[in-house]
């Protein structure tokens, strides 16, 4: 039986990342996003919310570190997993996303428009950098493997929208 694991979301972090690193060296960021949906209740739209827990790895979670602050808007891409542990004798289960590319949304307000800290806005991080910075604010960065374009760019088609 065939499966797909893929997940895109866009909305505003809760708060701001925190990274860390792990004993091999490789940088982790945890972030929370609060997506945002309308639905007619009645004769009333009402905005409902769903948090979500995102992990970042590599490059990206450097990235966001670096440049999301709480409020910030973003486009995640990656996929769910469900981690299971026992607490207390009760068992507990969370379903979180793993990133693959993240791109920051937003302009210049004050109100956390990602990579106003450079002044790009569009700026897509994806693992760790296979190459040198790019020397433009519309860059990518690509672990090398999450991508099908082998050079450091996405191709047009694995961009969603």
């Amino acid at each position: 039986m065939a499966s797909f694991n893929r997940v895109i979301l866009v909305g505003n972090l809760t708060r701001d990342p925190e990274l860390r690193y792990i004993p091999s060296g490789s940088a982790v960021s945890e972030i929370g996003l609060a997506v945002n949906d309308r639905v007619k209740k009645g004769d009333q739209w009402v905005d409902e919310t769903t948090f979500v827990d995102i992990t970042l790895w590599g490059r990206t979670a450097e990235v966001a570190n670096e440049y999301l602050s709480k409020g910030s808007s973003v486009l995640i891409e990656g996929r769910l997993k469900l981690d299971s542990w026992e607490k207390d004798g009760q068992k507990r289960s969370k379903l979180r996303v793993i990133a693959d590319k993240m791109q920051m949304l937003g302009g210049r307000e004050g109100g956390g428009g990602g990579g106003a800290a450079r002044g790009g806005n569009n700026r897509v991080a994806s693992g760790a950098r296979s190459s040198s910075a790019p020397s433009d604010d519309y860059g990518s960065y690509d672990d090398g493997g999450s991508s099908n374009s082998g050079g450091g760019g996405f191709p047009d088609d694995e961009i969603p929208f």
